[in-house]
């Protein structure tokens, strides 16, 4: 039985699409819902999933292809999962393995109830991501899982990604334990559809491990002993050594609760009268016990890199201003109702922000420009970088060609992406490409901030809190919603006077907005 994949309904107004990326080839075996391809249209990437279970037959869409509304992408054929494309995937994932050595330790596990194993490999992670690390198993050896329940999550550096189960069966090995960090065609664990499990890791809470590394500085008694990565991991942040460490596991194995307890007590010795160097201050033993270290996300780990070097390069300047939101305010109080009605969406104040610092883009052009080398690259278009808080960290979401958008599908698009941002569904390409920022920190209630850079752009708009204030208007005192603007600019690319301008410009739209309809 053969099933058709099609073009998905791309959204009002959009007519085409564009077959970006082909995350399966013909011949691989599929999941239902596993995604298949993304497709890319002029104003949102779509992603195209498999709606039934079995080996993709033929790709009739190639990359590139420009294609419409129901057009047939592929063809799967329903069935032919089993005998045939198990065991080529199987052979594909070995022959990808990270290297020699893991294919090796990889070939000689015993095989989970014969040949019935189903290997969970690394999905697709994204352009440009090469590895990630593994964040949280939610199942342990042993565990009975159902097809696509969720297996593990992965930590990349921009994106959490989900691992679903590509079979229903019981899970018979954990390749790579939580913190290991793995490449793209990485094996993550291996589930029997029969539901045997090997005798050697039936119940361990710590399987063995493909990119485990001995420990160096292990005792002569323990040198066969390979300890749990989790307890690796720990030792190297905590710079210890294994025979440091009291290990309660099988055979005298190293355990991530054993180094813990080892910290414990390390802290709670007296201090040796000539300290070695320490990368932070010593801490009294009662405060370490109520401490709690938890490892930097992915996430936040880049977060943290990317402003740091953002700081060490560019020669970031902030200039200062004050918007008067009155006009803004009472055209947004007349029409939200009408703009509501007719486009779907809340009218909001950052359609009027994006729209206003296009507007200053044209006249300021070096602020949406880069500096690559020694040459200075304008750009004639604008992305717009709408900065977003999530609970793992900020994250920037572009609107592409907001110069050419209106209100309405401005608005649909902050607040699409903002709602997808927060439940960490961004694709990689929709957070790549900006060439302008705008931060609104006055929904935290900031009222003066500094923005820091979004490399490789020169130029960040800060909003801040609208605050009632006394203001002088034609000699009178008047209370009037203000807010402080801030532009953090690159002084390498844009002069004093090009910053001034440009928030001079965006003050100017935001308190007569009918110079955006006027392009004055």
């Amino acid at each position: 039985m053969t099933t058709e994949v099609r073009v998905p309904t791309l959204g009002e107004s959009v007519t085409e699409a564009t077959v970006a990326t082909w995350f399966k080839k013909p011949g691989d075996t599929v999941a239902v819902d596993e995604m298949l391809c993304e497709l890319e249209t002029d104003k949102v990437t779509v992603e195209v999933p498999s709606p039934a279970a079995g080996t993709l037959a033929d790709i009739v869409a190639a990359e590139g292809e420009t294609v419409g509304v129901d057009a047939l992408l592929a063809n799967i054929s329903e069935g032919d999962s089993g005998s045939d494309a198990a065991p080529k995937a199987k052979e594909a994932a070995q022959d990808d393995a990270p290297s020699a050595a893991a294919r090796t330790a990889s070939e000689d596990t015993p095989a989970s109830g014969g040949g019935d194993s189903v290997d969970v490999m690394v999905p697709t992670l994204g352009e440009s991501v090469t590895e990630a690390t593994v964040s949280t198993w939610f199942k342990a050896v042993g565990d009975s899982v159902a097809q696509d329940e969720m297996l593990c999550e992965l930590e990349t550096d921009k994106v959490s990604v989900e691992v679903p189960a590509p079979a229903a069966g019981v899970l018979a090995e954990i390749t790579a334990p939580e913190g290991t960090t793995v490449d793209a065609s990485a094996k993550l664990a291996v589930i029997s559809a029969s539901g045997a499990v090997p005798a050697a890791t039936e119940g361990s809470p710590e399987p063995t491990s493909n990119y485990q590394t001995p420990a160096a500085g292990d005792g002569a008694g323990r040198s066969d002993v390979e300890n749990a990565p989790s307890a690796q991991k720990a030792m190297a942040e905590a710079g210890i050594s294994a025979d440091q460490v009291t290990g309660t596991g099988r055979d005298g194995r190293v355990m991530k609760e054993d180094v813990a307890k080892a910290v414990v007590a390390a802290a709670s010795a007296p201090a040796p009268s000539a300290p070695a160097a320490a990368p932070r201050a010593p801490v009294a033993a009662d405060d370490a016990a109520r401490e709690e270290r938890v490892k930097m996300t992915r996430l936040r780990q880049t977060i943290a890199k990317r402003l740091k070097d953002s700081q060490n390069t560019a020669a970031m300047l902030t200039t200062y201003n004050e918007v008067d939101m009155t006009e803004v305010m009472a055209l947004r109080n007349e029409y939200k109702d009408l703009f509501l009605k007719k486009h779907g969406v809340k009218l909001g104040f950052m359609s009027f922000f994006t729209k206003a610092c296009c507007h200053a883009l044209k006249e300021v052009p070096e602020v949406n420009a880069e500096i690559d080398g020694t040459d200075i690259v304008y750009k004639n278009f604008v992305h717009m970088g709408i900065a977003a808080g999530t609970p793992t960290g900020l994250v920037v979401p572009v609107i592409r060609e907001a110069d050419s958008l209106s209100f309405a599908d401005i608005e649909k698009q902050i607040a699409e992406k903002g709602a997808r941002a927060r439940d960490g569904k961004l694709s990689m390409a929709e957070m790549q490409g900006g060439t302008f920022t705008i931060s609104n920190g006055g929904v935290y209630g900031s009222l003066m901030s500094s923005p820091i850079l979004n490399p490789p752009q020169s130029g960040i708009l800060g909003m801040h809190k609208i605050q009632d204030r006394p203001m002088v208007i034609k000699g009178e005192i008047k209370i009037r919603p203000m807010m402080y603007l801030a532009l953090s600019y690159d002084h390498r690319i844009v002069d004093g006077k090009g910053a001034v301008t440009f928030l001079v410009r965006v003050k100017e739209a935001l308190e007569d907005p009918r110079r955006l309809l006027m392009d004055l």
